[in-house]
C-alpha cells in the first residue's frame, strides 16, 4: 500500500501544527471566517495566539488544555478543539473552556463587566455528540425561551460532527464548510491529483500544511506519538467497554439466580437456565442466606 502524502488532519499534533502555529495562521483565519460565516465588517483579518492552559491547577491533565486559543483584533476569543475519541462530558468541558476564557479576561486587567468580549467555542468531533440532531453542523447560543431573541451574545458554541457528514470525497460540494468537512474526514486518504481537481484553491494550503514532505523528522515523530496515544486510548476504551458488557451480563444472571432461589428452584435448574456454574450459584445462595440471618 502506498503511503499517503497527507497526514491526518484529525491527529492532535497535525491539528495544532496547522491551526495553532504562526506559520499557518492564514489557514486558521480562513477556517474561522468560513465556519462562522463572517463577511464584510465582521470578517477576521488578524488573530493573536493566547496561552492554551485554561486552569494551572490541573495543567498536567489533557482535559485542561485546548488545542487552539486565539483572539482577533477586536478582542473576541476563539477556542478551537479537535476531539477524536468519544467523551461523554465533552459538552460540559466546552462550557468550562468558554467560561474560563471569558472570566480570564478580568484577570488580564479588564475591570468592568461591560468591557468583556465574546468567546466562541468551535469543536470538530470524530464521533456523534448530539444523536438526536441530523445536521453535521450546529450552532448553540443563549436565547430568550419565549421570544427566541438572541440578547445575550457573549458565549457561543459551534459543533461539527464528522460522522454526520456523509458526502463522499469525490462528490460535488455546496460550500467551503463542506470543503473543510471533506478535509478533516478524508484528508489523509486524498491524493495530490484529487486535491488539484476537487479542492477550493483557498483551502489547498491546509492540505499542504499536512503534507508529510513539509514536516521535519522531529515533527513527524511527534505526529506518530500522537497517533500511538490515540490508538492506545481507543484500545483501552474498547477493552473497558467489552469488560463492562461482560460484567453487566453476569450481574443480570445473578439477579435471575437470586429470584429463582427465592422460588425454591434447584441448583441444577438455575444452572441450566442462567448458564452460571453450580459454584457461582452456591456463592449466590450463601450470600442470600447471610443477608436473611
Amino acid at each position: 500500500m502506498i503511503e499517503s502524502k497527507f497526514l491526518s488532519p484529525r491527529n492532535d499534533a497535525a491539528f495544532r501544527h496547522t491551526f495553532g502555529s504562526e506559520r499557518y495562521k492564514h489557514i486558521l483565519i480562513l477556517f474561522l471566517n468560513d465556519i462562522l460565516g463572517f463577511e464584510g465588517y465582521s470578517k477576521i483579518f488578524k488573530v493573536t495566539f493566547l496561552q492554551t492552559i485554561q486552569d494551572p491547577d490541573i495543567s498536567a491533565m489533557k482535559a485542561s488544555i485546548v488545542d487552539v486559543l486565539c483572539e482577533d483584533s477586536n478582542g473576541v476569543q476563539y477556542i478551537i478543539e479537535m476531539q477524536v475519541a468519544p467523551d461523554k462530558g465533552f459538552t460540559k468541558r466546552a462550557i468550562y473552556y468558554a467560561s474560563k476564557a471569558y472570566v480570564h479576561q478580568m484577570d488580564k486587567g479588564e475591570k468592568e463587566y461591560a468591557s468583556l468580549k465574546e468567546v466562541i467555542f468551535i469543536a470538530i468531533t470524530d464521533y456523534v455528540v448530539f444523536p438526536d440532531k441530523a445536521a453535521y453542523k450546529s450552532d448553540h447560543v443563549i436565547l430568550d425561551k419565549e421570544t427566541r431573541e438572541h440578547d445575550m451574545k457573549d458565549i457561543a458554541f459551534t459543533f461539527i460532527e464528522l460522522p454526520k457528514y456523509t458526502k463522499g470525497k469525490s462528490e460535488k460540494l455546496a460550500n467551503r464548510i463542506e470543503q473543510w468537512c471533506r478535509y478533516f474526514k478524508y484528508g489523509d486518504n486524498t491524493t495530490e491529483e484529487e486535491v488539484e481537481k476537487l479542492v477550493d484553491p483557498m483551502i489547498k494550503g491546509a492540505y499542504e500544511a499536512v503534507s508529510r514532505f513539509n514536516w521535519t523528522k522531529e515533527e513527524l515523530a511527534i505526529y506518530e506519538a500522537a497517533e500511538k496515544r490515540e490508538m492506545d486510548y481507543r484500545s483501552q476504551m474498547a477493552t473497558a467497554e467489552g469488560k463492562g458488557k461482560i460484567e453487566g451480563k453476569v450481574e443480570g444472571k445473578i439477579e435471575v439466580a437470586q429470584k429463582m432461589l427465592a422460588r425454591g428452584k434447584s441448583l441444577e435448574e438455575i444452572a441450566e437456565f442462567t448458564e452460571l456454574t453450580i459454584e457461582q450459584i452456591n456463592k449466590v445462595k450463601n450470600e442470600c442466606d447471610q443477608n436473611t440471618t
